[in-house]
């Protein structure tokens, strides 16, 4: 019974991938464009049993991510994004099925309106994923994956979580749309 729940949590957890919907058309976002994309880690912290990432590869991994998932949008309105890497954890190997540690990643992201040359959230807001569940992070992303496949799953992960932040701040606070 015990297998049996772990492997459909895993299928539930499998459906996680922030990339498997990139083939889609985008989510609305009202008259979105995205300009500047910057992606800084100057004081980023290294979770504890992590593996070292290089401020190049965490800032230019989910600078890639974001990149692949907001230049799908078209709109005439402009905005920029400032992120900053502030904790991760790349998962090391640990012992298969009994300690298998996850990846995980932080950020602090601004959205900034070109237009009216304001922050359209005041205070950065927070965001944290883990990495998708497949085969191999069952048994461990460390064993299974570089550390550069975990943090490109991490930044696919962190991208799609931005993404549904900006349709939920659309809904709720008119994000994105032209005023008549």
């Amino acid at each position: 019974m015990r297998w049996m729940l772990l492997l459909v949590m895993g299928f539930v957890l499998a459906a996680c991938d922030g990339a498997r919907d990139l083939n889609e058309p985008p989510v609305p976002l009202g008259d979105f464009k995205l300009v500047h994309n910057i992606v800084v880690a100057p004081k980023a912290v290294k979770g504890p049993l992590s593996r070292k990432a290089s401020e190049e590869l965490l800032t230019g991994s989910l600078k890639d991510a974001i990149a692949e998932r907001f230049d799908r949008y078209e709109g005439t309105q402009r905005y920029h994004f400032g992120v900053s890497v502030e904790g991760y954890v790349l998962a090391q190997p640990g012992i298969p099925l009994v300690l298998s540690p996850k990846s995980i990643l932080i950020i602090f992201v601004t959205v900034w309106d070109d237009a009216a040359g304001v922050k359209l959230n005041t205070e950065p807001k927070q965001i944290t994923v883990f990495e998708s569940i497949n085969g191999g992070s069952i048994v461990g992303s460390g064993y299974t994956q570089s550390a550069e496949e975990q943090m490109k799953n991490l930044s696919q992960n962190a991208a799609k979580a931005i993404e549904r932040y900006l349709v939920e701040q659309s809904k709720e606070q008119g994000w994105f749309s032209r005023a008549e």
